[in-house]
C-alpha cells in the first residue's frame, strides 16, 4: 500500500484524481461507512469456519481504495499499473474498483450542497422549480466487439458511428451542469427510443411546465410532451428552396443551436474522464462507470461554484 506522502501527494493534486482535496474529503466522510457497512454485511451473510474478524487483515485501506478507482476513471489506468503503485495485488485492485464504483454511481449528480438529484423524475422537477431550461443529448462510447456467436451481438453496432458502443442520455442545465446521466444502452438504440424508455416522455407530459432542448434525433418528442422538448425547425421544402426560406431556416437552427451547445460542453467533461473516452473491460460494468463519473463531475463543478469565503 502506498505511503501517507505518497497519498498526500495524490489527494493534493487536482490533476491526477480530477477532484479538488475538499471533495475527496466529503468522498471518504460519504462513502466510507456505506463501504464498511456492506462489506460486513457480506462477511456475515456467507458460511465461515472463522469468526468475523479473524485472518489476515486489509492491506489497501478505503481511502486508497477509493482513489485507486478515482485514478482508474480518470486516466483509464489499467488494474496491473495500479496494482504496482499501491503495492497490492491485481486481484485486489480489481475488487476494491469494483467496490467502489457503484457507491459513486449511487451518489447521484448533485445541484448545490446536500441537495443530489438520483432520478430522472428529481431532474424534471428540479427544473420546474428552478425554472431553468434542460438539454438532453445523446453519447456513445466505443466498446469492445461481443464474442462471435454471441446472439445479441449486433445490438451494439451503433447505427451513426458504425462501431460497437454503448450510449449514454446526458441532461445538462443551460449552463452546460450535469444534472443526470441514464443508464447505458446498446449503440443501436435510438436517441428518441432511449428518452421514451427511460420514461421521459410520461414525467414531461404529467409534471411541470419545463423547457427540454435537443437535436434532430429527438424531433417527434415535442407533440408528445405538450411543446415541452423542443427541437430544430422541420426543413419543409427539400428542393428549390426560395431564398427567403434558406435564410429563415437557417437562423432558426443556429439560434437552437447555439442554445443547445451546453450539453455538447457537458458531454466533453464527462470524455474528458478516460475511462468513457474508450471503454476496454466488461460492458456490464459501464452503467455504473458513466454514472459513476457524472456524479463526480456534478460534484466538483458544484464545489467550484462556492466563492472561497464560503469553503
Amino acid at each position: 500500500m502506498v505511503g501517507n506522502t505518497t497519498r498526500a501527494a495524490i489527494i493534493s493534486d487536482r490533476r491526477i484524481t480530477g477532484l479538488s482535496t475538499d471533495v475527496i474529503a466529503e468522498l471518504v466522510a460519504e462513502i466510507g461507512p456505506l463501504w464498511h457497512e456492506r462489506h460486513q454485511a457480506m462477511l456475515v451473510s456467507r458460511p465461515r469456519k472463522r469468526a468475523v474478524g479473524a485472518g489476515a487483515k486489509h492491506q489497501l485501506v478505503f481511502v486508497d481504495r477509493l482513489l485507486a478507482a478515482l485514478v482508474h476513471l480518470r486516466h483509464g489506468v489499467t488494474h496491473d499499473v495500479l496494482s504496482c503503485w499501491f503495492g497490492v495485488d491485481r486481484s485486489t485492485i480489481t475488487r476494491a474498483i469494483s467496490e467502489v464504483r457503484p457507491l459513486l454511481a449511487e451518489r447521484g449528480c448533485s445541484v448545490s450542497p446536500g441537495v443530489r438529484l438520483q432520478t430522472l423524475a428529481q431532474v424534471v422537477d428540479h427544473l420546474g422549480t428552478s425554472g431553468k431550461t434542460g438539454i438532453i443529448d445523446g453519447t456513445e462510447i466505443r466498446v469492445r466487439r461481443p464474442a462471435a456467436g454471441r446472439k445479441d451481438r449486433d445490438k451494439f453496432i451503433s447505427g451513426k458511428n458504425k462501431q460497437n458502443a454503448i450510449k449514454a442520455m446526458v441532461l445538462t442545465d443551460q449552463e452546460g451542469r450535469v444534472l443526470y446521466c441514464s443508464p447505458a444502452k446498446p449503440g443501436s438504440c435510438a436517441d428518441i427510443t432511449h428518452a421514451r424508455q427511460s420514461g421521459l416522455v410520461r414525467l414531461l407530459a404529467d409534471g411541470p411546465a419545463v423547457e427540454i432542448l435537443a437535436d434532430a434525433g429527438y424531433q417527434g418528442l415535442g407533440a408528445q410532451t405538450g411543446g415541452r422538448v423542443v427541437t430544430p425547425p422541420h426543413r419543409k421544402f427539400k428542393k428549390n428552396a426560395p431564398d427567403w426560406y434558406e435564410e429563415m431556416y437557417e437562423r432558426q437552427r443556429k439560434a437552437h443551436s447555439s442554445r443547445r451547445i451546453r450539453v455538447e460542453h457537458g458531454i466533453a467533461h464527462l470524455k474528458n474522464w478516460r475511462a468513457l473516452a474508450r471503454h476496454l473491460g466488461r460492458r456490464e460494468h459501464m452503467s455504473d462507470m458513466v454514472q459513476a463519473v457524472a456524479s463526480l463531475l456534478s460534484h466538483q463543478q458544484t464545489a467550484d461554484l462556492i466563492p472561497a469565503r464560503q469553503k
